[in-house]
């Protein structure tokens, strides 16, 4: 079976809550606060969820910015995992970068090899004006705005977490 990690960046809370659901269906999966565990081995999981809220313009949460960095110097070889993303933005305080820090972090993971074209989610029933996460008319991830639409998040997780499921080929355990 599968090993799988699921490494977030979380500053609002909203990121780590839905990484928390996740590591509850996902059933034997590890949880990493990136916070607190800056030196995570990526090495020992077979797929990563990675999560992480938007900031600024576009940004990623502030634990990802040195690991991130890091791994575009030091390019280490993702090939053979299966990564899927997921995240929290805010589409009307913020409609031209709305969960933007998904899609830079899908580009970084694709260029060092991993396998990142699981969880894409519809883009129906969002409002913003621009996303970097937005790729072929689909988001590269789970879109989570508990801002405006608290009401479907839960909704989301669930359904996210049996798409990424499937397509991986991961037992289902809910």
């Amino acid at each position: 079976m599968a090993k799988v990690g699921i490494f977030v960046g979380s500053s609002g809370g909203v990121t780590l809550g839905a990484a928390q659901k996740l590591a509850e269906l996902f059933e034997g999966a590890e949880l990493i606060n990136m916070e607190e565990d800056y030196d995570a081995q990526f090495d020992d999981f077979d797929v990563l969820l990675i999560g992480s809220s938007t900031w600024g313009q576009g940004d990623v949460q502030r634990d990802w910015v040195d690991p991130l960095y890091e791994m575009q110097n030091e390019e280490p070889d993702f090939s053979g995992k299966k990564v899927a993303f997921f995240g929290a933005g805010d589409q009307k305080s913020h409609p031209e970068e709305f969960v933007t820090a998904l899609g830079k972090m899908k580009d970084i993971f694709t260029k060092l090899g991993a396998n990142t074209e699981f969880g894409y989610t519809s883009t129906d029933g969002y409002a913003y004006k621009h996303s970097a996460a937005e790729k072929n008319g689909k988001f590269c991830g789970l879109a989570i705005d508990d801002i405006n639409q608290e009401d479907l998040t839960k909704e989301r997780i669930h359904a996210w977490a049996a798409q990424v499921k499937n397509e991986m080929g991961i037992k289902k355990s809910f």
